[in-house]
């Protein structure tokens, strides 16, 4: 089986031109389950069917293999095989038939109600930059938008009187999203006392602005999330999507229809947005093996 995995790299390094980086991987890879296969007694690659192959791939999510590591080991047997067939190493290309592992999938990880409220006690302070802070902070949880979407918001997507913004999404795509009467008034404050001083001739109309009077950053946003919740002692690391599944995942907690919740979030699929009731299920789960009496056997 080493043979033909040694034929195969000499063909992209050679043919496909990959560069040395990639033929390691590819020989690392494929050598590792070269070994898996011949310890289920299978000696020669016209012998693995797609089954092996799934299989394979589920051993090693078993072993806590992260997800994307998953793909590419699935996408080195997919490029593989095709050698294999094309060269007529094998009578198929059984790897052509195996989906990528959706199911696998990460759930979204959340904060708890109780991080959420010690991460919204930060930042302390009555400088500009601080409440601007609790402004990004509070409308981040209260409405769950992405940190891009957070840092185009600009003045007039705000309505104060009706208490939504107006979101520029993916794709272009404008939603309307609802938020809260805490984080409209962290922001009626930032807008008034604050956004003022930070103002300069060059300045856009962005709301939420850097000390040098520019819009903020994606960057700027994930490096304020993770630095504020490292400060509120929270142990996982933090940044703005993880308030966006908190945001959504508590929604779902506290009775949100589903669709009202796509509808926020900006999900053109409902099937994206469906993952936090895999979420709420193991929340439940949970809470039924803690407290019904006859959970444990």
């Amino acid at each position: 089986m080493q043979a033909l995995i040694d034929e195969f790299i000499t063909h992209v390094a050679l043919e496909r031109g990959q560069a040395k980086n990639t033929q390691d991987t590819y020989r690392r890879m494929l050598t590792q389950f070269a070994g898996h296969l011949q310890g289920r007694n299978v000696q020669r690659w016209g012998e693995v069917t797609s089954q092996h192959i799934t299989e394979y791939l589920l051993y090693q999510r078993k072993r806590e293999m992260a997800l994307n590591s998953i793909l590419l080991e699935l996408a080195a047997i997919r490029v593989f095989f095709r050698f294999l067939y094309a060269n007529r190493f094998v009578p198929s290309n059984v790897a052509e038939l195996i989906d990528r592992p959706r199911k696998f999938k990460s759930l979204p990880k959340s904060l708890s109600m109780a991080d959420v409220d010690k991460l919204l006690q930060l930042p302390t302070g009555d400088d500009a930059r601080a409440v601007r802070d609790q402004a990004i902070l509070e409308v981040m949880y209260a409405s769950g938008l992405r940190a891009s979407e957070l840092a185009t918001l600009k003045l007039e997507n705000i309505n104060f009187e009706s208490g939504f913004l107006r979101v520029i999404g993916k794709g272009n795509k404008e939603r309307i999203v609802p938020i809260g009467r805490q984080a409209l008034e962290r922001l009626k404050f930032y807008l008034d006392r604050m956004r003022p001083t930070l103002v300069r001739p060059h300045t856009p109309s962005a709301l939420f602005l850097s000390n040098r009077g520019r819009q903020l950053s994606r960057v700027t946003l994930w490096k304020m999330v993770s630095s504020y919740a490292k400060r509120a002692g929270i142990a996982k690391h933090v940044s703005p999507h993880m308030l966006r599944h908190s945001f959504a995942t508590h929604l779902l907690e506290n009775g949100a229809d589903l669709r009202v919740i796509q509808e926020m979030l900006g999900h053109a699929d409902i099937s994206t947005t469906q993952v936090y009731t895999h979420v709420d299920s193991q929340r439940l789960k949970s809470v039924h093996y803690q407290f019904h009496p006859r959970a444990k056997g």
